[in-house]
């Protein structure tokens, strides 16, 4: 990500959890798409394999969702950066439900990412007020 920030944004507790769901997302995608990328034994794929890109899509768009509405002047375009936001807070929490249904030996760690995104919501209901 080539964003130049404000300089008071990376102090944000929002941001810094944004960067920390990042790094923990793709930290368990890798592992979890190594456990996914085999072939079952009817030659199919396992269908849970396309989560694993899906959950490291929406957690790297947060980030860049905190900017555009800290940047934005107008409270209705500040308001669909953070209806996005939700949105992909959403699906992300979803898709993790989902992977811990998955054949995998990762699944054990994305309580973990829930927990953080538990974390990252109440974050964001207290940051949306200083908006």
């Amino acid at each position: 990500m080539n964003y130049t920030l404000p300089s008071h944004l990376s102090d944000l507790p929002i941001y810094k959890k944004a960067m920390d769901i990042i790094m923990l997302s793709r930290n368990i995608s890798t592992y979890l798409t190594q456990d996914l990328s085999y072939l079952n034994s009817d030659g199919t794929e396992d269908g849970n394999i396309y989560f694993t890109g899906d959950i490291i899509q929406q957690s790297t768009n947060l980030a860049p969702e905190i900017i555009n509405a800290e940047r934005e002047r107008y409270s209705d375009k500040k308001h669909k950066h953070l209806e996005s936001l939700d949105l992909l807070t959403f699906r992300l929490y979803n898709n993790c439900k989902r992977l811990e249904h998955s054949s995998s030996n990762g699944r054990d760690y994305l309580p973990i990412l829930r927990g953080e995104l538990g974390k990252f919501r109440k974050l964001q209901r207290s940051w949306m007020l200083t908006l």
